[in-house]
């Protein structure tokens, strides 16, 4: 992120994500009704905001939470089994 403040939705995705932090249908819901975005939309702009200085300094628990969430799910990932492509 450039700016040296998040923007008010960049501090409504990450209040959303603090209180509704498992992934489900409610989920979407809230997000489309509350951010009038797209889950994938939401999900793009969360995966931004938890490489941001700004977003870290603004809620650390939550932003080290998805950090580790997101290095799990690449480690776990990096040890799959590639399919062989014929």
């Amino acid at each position: 992120m450039n700016s040296a403040a998040l923007s008010p939705r960049d501090i409504a995705i990450l209040d959303l994500e603090s209180r509704l932090p498992v992934h489900s249908a409610r989920k979407e819901e809230e997000i489309e009704a509350a951010l009038d975005l797209s889950a994938v939309r939401y999900y793009q702009l969360l995966g931004r905001l938890m490489d941001a200085p700004e977003a870290l300094a603004h809620d650390p628990l939550l932003i080290r939470r998805l950090r580790q969430l997101r290095d799990a799910d690449r480690a776990r990932r990096a040890l799959q089994p590639r399919a062989a492509i014929a």
